[in-house]
Order: structure tokens, then sequence, then C-alpha cells
């Protein structure tokens, strides 16, 4: 008998060492979308990296037991050289660890292609900032959207505080974070107002980053929201970026674990082009088709879409009267109940100014169409977190 438990009391020793001992989960705590290079500059003085090393800070929406990092070179037109990476958390430089791809230090990304880094060994909570650094030794035209990043020239092993901030495309897509536990997982797929575009440069003050924050305080590491917000965008046409419809699969869909999409976009398709004569933008029944489509497609991806109303833009550079009322129409229909999408964000309804509900309040823009900090921070704060998942108190 003493043999026989001897016995199992080792199988089941030798059982439970071979089971993980946490589960392992992975899901973006930072993105930032691909997008065409912007053609900034001249022919003959292009802005690029060359012989350069660029650090670019990064606000993590999740808590982290490692991390690993998305370059992305998919929309770039020659093969992007990596001559290093290294990672450290924000304010402790001297702790920064090497960011390899399977194994290589250095590595040059085809066109078309992204690569996915190692898993790279740095703990860190929710909000906490990383620091990714890179070395271009070559001529390089990054195909990321703009981001606060800090440049210095040659191969430093680091880049100073005392860098000044540049906004400027660069390669890091995506920031994954390793879990034991699934957060809900929450995309917002918009234009500048979501990206952030006037905000404070470096200040994390976009209102996606605003609601993370909010949404950690309210309910600890539960809910992680990432911005996929691109200056220009739109959500039938290409522009300066490839149009919604086009870039779903590539900035929403191929994140792991995603749950929920907050759909934030059209006021780039339904204004006038602003040329001469000017081209008139997109009509309700075309915005609707395309607002249809982004919805039935997360549907079926497991995603559940939530639409946000058009914010005011008049008295901004290109309001008129008939994309004002194709706004009104969209955002009736958007409140209507039956638009496929399953909740709704009322930003109209949070920044419109009550006298004159065409515009936002002088206080809160500088161009009648682009919130502030300030109309960030109303933004954020008028979101229902029950709405993402965080029940309220």
């Amino acid at each position: 008998m003493l043999r026989w438990i001897t016995a199992f009391s080792l199988a089941l020793a030798t059982s439970a060492a071979a089971l993980p001992a946490q589960a392992q989960v992975w899901v973006p705590a930072w993105t930032a979308s691909p997008a065409p290079d912007r053609l900034d500059g001249t022919p003959e003085a292009p802005v690029q990296f060359a012989n350069q090393t660029v650090r670019q800070d990064m606000r993590l929406a999740s808590s982290a037991r490692a991390l690993r990092f998305r370059i992305s070179n998919e929309l770039g037109q020659a093969p992007l050289h990596i001559g290093s990476a290294s990672a450290h958390l924000t304010g402790t430089a001297n702790a920064a660890r090497p960011v390899t791809f399977n194994g290589r230090g250095e590595v040059v990304v085809p066109v078309g292609a992204a690569l996915l880094s190692d898993p790279v060994a740095i703990t860190a909570p929710a909000l906490a900032d990383v620091s990714l650094t890179v070395y271009f030794p070559d001529a390089t035209r990054p195909a990321v959207r703009r981001t606060a990043l800090r440049i210095a020239e040659g191969r430093a092993a680091t880049v100073g505080d005392a860098v000044k901030l540049a906004y400027r495309q660069n390669v890091v897509s995506a920031v994954l974070a390793e879990r034991t536990r699934k957060p809900i997982v929450v995309v917002a797929l918009g234009d500048s107002i979501t990206e952030g575009a006037t905000a404070t440069r470096g200040s994390n003050g976009d209102w996606p980053a605003l609601l993370s924050a909010r949404l950690q305080q309210a309910c600890p590491d539960q809910v992680v929201v990432v911005n996929a917000g691109i200056s220009g965008n739109k959500v039938m046409d290409h522009g300066r970026s490839h149009s919604a419809l086009a870039r779903l699969d590539r900035d929403v869909i191929a994140l792991p674990n995603v749950d929920r999409v907050i759909l934030f976009e059209g006021i780039n398709d339904i204004r006038h082009d602003g040329g001469t004569p000017p081209v008139p933008g997109r009509n309700a029944e075309d915005m609707v088709l395309g607002y249809r489509q982004i919805a039935e497609r997360l549907h079926s991806n497991g995603i559940r879409p939530i639409a946000a109303t058009i914010t005011p833009f008049g008295g901004s550079d290109r309001y008129e009267p008939i994309a004002a009322a194709t706004r009104t129409t969209l955002n009736a229909w958007m409140r209507g109940g039956r638009s496929g999408f399953d909740g709704l964000i009322d930003f109209d309804r949070i920044l419109r100014d009550p006298a004159n509900p065409e515009n936002l309040p002088e206080d809160i823009t500088r161009d009648h169409l682009h919130p502030n900090d300030e109309g960030y921070r109303r933004m954020a704060d008028g979101i229902d977190l029950a709405l993402l998942g965080c029940p309220v108190r």
C-alpha cells in the first residue's frame, strides 16, 4: 500500500510539473496604425531616418508580464533595416533589454510585411510608459502614423529626455502585453480627432488614452483601450491613409483578443475636398453602406461594434450646409437603434455648444473642428463605462 501511495504521489507531482504555472494571454497594450509615407520634406531633403537612433515612449493600456513589439513595413516602399533595438520602462534606461526577432538583433523587414519581436522580459503595471529605442543604419522612410519621438544622431546607446520631441512617422505599430487573464479589449477606430492630433504633444491627452486611464481607475486591469486613429482618415475612400474599410482587417481584426470597436469616423468623408471647384463629400446613403459593412465584418469576427456620432464642425474651413445636413442625418440614423451596431456613444451631444448645436464651444477648439485638451477630456468623461464592460458602481 505504501509503495502504491508513493507511486501515485510521484505521478501527481510529475503531472503538476508538466502543467503551465499560469495561462498565457497576449493582448494589444498600445497601437499606432500603419500609414503611407507622407512624403514630408522635398525630394532633395526628404524627412527620413538615416544613421539615427529613435526613441519612442508608449503608454501601456494593460499590465504586462512581458512585451512584444510589432515592427511594420506593410505600407513601406523599401526594405526596412533595423540595426538594433532595445526597450525599457521609461525613466530606467540603465535597465534596457535587447529586442530581438527570433534571436536576431539586426533584421530587415521586407516590403509589405511586419515582424513581431521575441518576448521581452519587462514587467509593467497598466498606464506605465515603455520606451522602444531603434537604430536605423540606412536611410529609412517609416510607414506608421505620426507620433511623438526623440531622435539622436548616429548609433546611441540611449536617447535622453533632453532631446526635443519631434512629431514624425515611425515603425512600431503595436505593443503586445502578456497577461495571466484576458481583459476586455477595445479598439478606437477613427481619424485625427481619435488620433489626438491636437492634444498637447507627448501628453497622452487623446480621448482613447484618457478613457483608458478612467477605466483603469474604475475597473482596474479589466478593460484595455488602444488607439487606431489616423489623421485625415475616411470610412469610404483613401486619402492620406487607407480607408477604414480597407484597413479594418490589418488594424483591428488582426490584433489579438479584440472584443469591441468604437467607430468614430465620417467627418472627412462628408465634407467637400476644398479644391477648385470643390468635390462634394459623400452622402448619407454612401456612409450608411460603409458603416454597416464595418459592423457586419466585425460581428463576423466576434467583435462588438459601437457607433459614435459625428461631432459639430460649424465655422471650420470646409463647413457648408450640405455636409452639415448629412451629419445630422447620419447622427439621427445612429441614434435610431437600427444601425446594426451594438451600442452608441453620442460625441455630438457630449461636445456641441448648447447655444449653437452646429458648433463646438469656443473654449474647447482652435479650428472649430478638432477638440483641444479640454475637449478630449470631455469626450473621455462623457462615455458610459458600462458600454465597455465596466459596470457602474
